[in-house]
């Protein structure tokens, strides 16, 4: 009589709003899965022993029944057998064994130590490699306690706040240095058990979207969210699915998840610079924008001017730039008027001292006008060859002979801390090694004019400048010029004489006429230049006929205090 009487518990006991959800999200088994106390564990193990037991014996406390519940829902205290396979019990309860066998994954444990706890592990593994299973066959419809169920063994296992990183100081967003390898979390083979169940459960038919969506709310999504700052690449990997079959499932948390994502967005450029997801995040992005729908609303061309053309400031934008690169292209494919603005952004955040940025935004220039129009391209074309110029007369490129110096100058500083030995050009191993390091130490220069000299092998931008040539000429030949008379690398020289060439094909009176143009101004600043200079020499006769005395102020030379840029 009384096993028929707690059988009938489960179903009305599980029955619990969203809101106690959250509060269990938020107490002490939503920490860290390395970090468990001694009440969860105990508890877990003193449940082990109760369901093991006589179910009808009626002579437990009720202070054992209290410390029971706080860990597994009332199924489990109520005599539901956890460790029973699903094929042993009839259909009727299998519903009932999945939420007690999903309870009896609330229990979190220590992972840093692989010593401790191993029975308990073992047991707990096997319990979601079975859950695994049952979620995947599709046999039969999750009830409302089910959902809940499984959305707080979720949270449990998953939503934690992470430990500071070492290298958040020294590195701004945990992926500007190529150097630093991932750091991989001790209790990844249980939690991509926990992930693998979580995206069969989300993606599962027999999930009900109407019921589920009251416990994977705003406040799931946001912990989940909270995820992706993970060291370790694998979990991100995992959760970019998952929140992805999200935001395709519940239509009704797309605005929200958009606007959240956003919000990282915003944080990580303006505050923080400091985030390991951004690359999956906007891979995510990507996905969604190919969905939008045409004309764009006014909402997503905010996001695209308020938060992705702002994204290439951050200094780390090499971790995330090619993902950053397909959402920018997503949106010009989708409304062809938003290049000029993109443009305009990219001018806006151009990287002049940094020259790997800088190549990497010539790059996704050449991209966008592929695939610009005309009329557009008309709206930029002034500040952007304007830019181009300054690129293309560049002088950041690698030389074997500054390489060759800045490596002997590295031999100097390993020669002064391990041995004070002379540099014997090259028949001693150490200097020799000391010197290949130097050099490939330094050896990580872009050549920013030769990258930016190369657009003019693509054809639609050279038919683009063609059309156009009355104005974009006149800003480069200046440019072309000087570089041709005066840059010190053969490659870029030899690619400024053929873009050089080309124009004059082009247009061969216009050329002349921007050559005559060219000289005159030469000539013209030739003039200032020597004006200048006479004027100088003049205060400096007028200044040394002037007896010194007192604090009278004393002109020096041009020659002493000349700097050269």
């Amino acid at each position: 009589m009384l096993k028929q009487f707690f059988s009938k518990l489960p179903r009305k006991s599980l029955k619990l709003d969203s809101s106690e959800l959250n509060r269990s999200n938020s107490g002490p088994l939503s920490t860290n899965n390395s970090n468990t106390t001694t009440t969860a564990t105990s508890a877990g193990s003193g449940t082990h022993k109760s369901n093991g037991g006589d179910k009808s014996s009626s002579g437990r406390s009720n202070a054992a029944k209290r410390t029971s519940s706080a860990v597994f829902p009332a199924s489990v205290v109520a005599g539901i057998e956890p460790l029973i396979p699903f094929k042993d019990v009839p259909n009727a309860e299998k519903m009932n064994l999945f939420v007690s066998k999903v309870s009896l994954c609330c229990v979190t444990f220590d992972f840093t130590d692989p010593t401790k706890n191993c029975v308990e592990k073992d047991v707990k593994k096997q319990t979601l490699i079975e859950l695994l299973d049952f979620v995947a066959s599709g046999s039969m419809r999750f009830s409302e306690p089910a959902i809940l169920a499984m959305c707080r063994m979720c949270a449990v296992n998953l939503f934690r706040v992470f430990p500071p990183n070492y290298r958040s100081s020294s590195h701004q967003g945990g992926g500007e240095n190529d150097d630093d390898e991932p750091m991989f979390d001790p209790a990844w083979p249980h939690l991509q058990i926990v992930y693998d169940l979580l995206l069969k459960f989300i993606t599962s038919s027999c999930l009900d979207t109407k019921i589920a969506k009251r416990y994977v709310d705003h406040s799931f999504i946001l912990r989940l969210l909270d995820l992706f700052d993970s060291d370790d690449p694998r979990e991100r990997e995992c959760l970019k699915t998952i929140l992805h079959r999200v935001y395709g499932k519940f239509m009704v948390h797309r605005p929200f998840i958009r606007k959240s994502i956003s919000n990282i967005f915003y944080r990580f450029v303006f505050e923080t610079e400091k985030h390991n997801g951004i690359a999956e995040l906007l891979e995510i992005f990507g996905s969604v924008i190919t969905g939008f729908a045409l004309p764009l609303k006014e909402e997503h061309k905010i996001f695209l001017r308020r938060v992705l053309i702002p994204l290439h400031k951050p200094k780390s934008l090499g971790s995330y730039f090619q993902q950053l690169s397909y959402c920018i292209m997503q949106f010009i494919e989708k409304e062809p008027k938003l290049a000029s603005v993109v443009i305009n952004g990219l001018l806006k955040y151009w990287p002049i001292t940094n020259s790997q940025k800088e190549v990497m935004f010539l790059g996704e220039l050449e991209e966008i006008l592929e695939a610009i129009n005309m009329v557009e391209f008309q709206k930029v074309m002034v500040p952007l060859f304007w830019r181009i110029g300054c690129c293309i007369n560049s002088s950041h490129f690698q030389h074997p002979i500054i390489a060759n110096i800045i490596g002997l100058e590295m031999d100097l500083i390993i020669w002064i801390s391990v041995g004070n030995t002379a540099w014997d050009g090259g028949k001693n191993e150490k200097n020799t090694v000391s010197f290949a390091v130097g050099s490939l130490y330094y050896s990580k220069l872009f050549p920013v004019a030769e990258r930016a000299l190369f657009l003019w092998n693509n054809d639609q931008i050279v038919n683009l400048i063609a059309h156009n040539r009355q104005v974009v000429l006149p800003v480069l030949f200046p440019v072309l010029e000087k570089n041709a008379q005066n840059h010190w690398n053969p490659a870029v020289l030899n690619l400024t004489l053929n873009v050089r060439k080309m124009f004059s094909e082009m247009d061969d009176i216009l050329f002349m006429s921007c050559h005559s143009q060219f000289r005159e101004e030469e000539a013209r600043l030739s003039l200032v230049a020597e004006k200048r200079k006479e004027a100088w020499e003049r205060l400096e006769n007028a200044a040394s006929h002037q007896p010194i005395a007192g604090n009278t102020a004393v002109l020096v030379t041009p020659l002493t205090t000349s700097i050269v840029c």
